[in-house]
């Protein structure tokens, strides 16, 4: 069991974390092409959760890169849990923000007014979606290491 694919260090690993890190810079990469957002408290809420996990996921893939070309795996269980709670946090600010931001996204145009201008409605409709799929990828890593951490 320990020798599983998914576990930390691994190529598996490797790309999850690459394909977050891509996820959260496209989310805030879309929210902050204009500056409209900060009248908005789900889009600060957005780009600030955003910007604690792109740190966190790039510091991760270069550990993992780092295994990956040396060879070996994660296997200290004091660095795999604190991995699995930075996740399991950070999963959970992520789908918070990415909630928030889309029920705004939702309400936005079913207010009287021009609230949201349509080429500002579909940049922050993207972002939420990107939102979502970076979400998906951190509580799959998540999930994963919580599952492998029991063989160590």
């Amino acid at each position: 069991m320990a020798e599983l694919t998914t576990s930390s260090g691994t190529r598996i690993s490797f790309t999850m974390r690459i394909a977050q890190i891509v996820f959260y810079c496209s989310s805030l990469l879309f929210m902050s092409l204009g500056v409209e957002f900060y009248g908005y408290t789900a889009f600060c809420y957005l780009v600030t959760v955003m910007g604690l996990l792109i740190p966190w996921s790039f510091t991760l893939a270069v550990v993992d890169g780092y295994a990956v070309i040396i060879g070996s795996r994660l296997r200290q269980p004091g660095i795999q849990m604190i991995v699995i709670i930075g996740d399991w946090v950070l999963s959970l600010l992520a789908l918070a923000a990415a909630c928030a931001t889309a029920g705004v996204i939702d309400l936005l145009p079913q207010l009287k007014g021009s609230h949201c201008p349509s080429s500002l409605c579909s940049r922050y409709q993207i972002s939420a979606i990107m939102a979502f799929l970076s979400w998906f990828h951190t509580a799959a890593s998540a999930l994963l290491n919580l599952w492998l951490f029991h063989s160590m």
